[in-house]
């Protein structure tokens, strides 16, 4: 029997981004109030569907440059600083996930460096950095001038996914250098450590963990002053990309 489209039901595919940043000590998430129907108003993750002409990949690196202005890191080039870390991270498709079609989303993560404000674009009326802690909380999220509602479609899901992939593979990988720019302190990569497990840890214990780990921190030469106090020896991420050993997250 010739193959006959038609006889398939047809569905759409989108990419849904969870962008995450540190901002004021806090691991922070993109999210974009919904301009258009279904859950107009409510907030949710940004994303789009996927174009003709685009693979996944193609079409996650347009939707992160067209909400955030950044552009993909390439690992094999020069630390930069406007690049993000950007990897799959899981497929949603639920059947009643998307109330107008058979919808299948490819979520991504995306991991950078404090991020300025974000500007709204494509269907989103508003778009704001929320700590995770505050989009993920039961009764739902809402600013302080509006009543908490769940975000739209099944992106509570999907941000607690990507929040547990970043909390899982920093302590593996040299991934926490995501959230640093190209050169940064040992205090600097702890406070990352601590926003994105959401505990305190021994400076003294993490400086020698991270400065013998092989491979994970290199030396620049140069020193800062910008945390205050005296000269801090500033380093860039190595060429390691698993960790051993791992940086254990603390139990809580």
């Amino acid at each position: 029997m010739p193959y006959d489209p038609s006889a398939f039901p047809p569905f759409a595919v989108t990419v849904d981004l969870v962008v995450l940043t540190v901002r004021r000590h806090s691991l922070c998430a993109l999210a974009v109030r919904r301009g258009e129907s279904p859950f107009q108003g409510r907030w949710a993750l940004p994303g789009g569907f996927v174009r003709e002409d685009e693979d996944l990949a193609q079409a996650a690196a347009r939707e992160l440059a067209e909400e955030t202005g950044l552009c993909v890191h390439d690992p094999a080039a020069p630390a930069q600083d406007h690049g993000a870390h950007l990897e799959q991270l899981a497929t949603y498709g639920d059947p009643d996930r998307d109330p107008r079609m058979r919808v299948v989303s490819v979520a991504h993560l995306a991991l950078a460096p404090d991020l300025p404000a974000p500007r709204a674009g494509g269907d989103a009326s508003n778009a704001r950095w929320a700590p995770v802690e505050e989009l993920l909380e039961k009764s739902g999220y809402g600013r302080t001038d509006e009543p908490p509602a769940p975000l739209a479609f099944d992106h509570a899901q999907i941000l607690a996914d990507g929040v547990e992939r970043a909390r899982s593979k920093i302590e593996y990988s040299s991934l926490a250098t995501a959230f640093c720019p190209p050169e940064f302190t040992v205090g600097e990569l702890r406070r990352v450590y601590e926003a994105v497990w959401s505990v305190a840890l021994d400076p003294r214990n993490f400086h020698r963990k991270v400065t013998g780990t092989p491979g994970f921190l290199v030396p620049t030469g140069g020193t800062t002053t910008r945390q205050g106090g005296r000269p801090a020896q500033l380093f860039r991420a190595g060429g390691a990309t698993l960790l051993n050993p791992p940086m254990l997250r603390p139990e809580v």
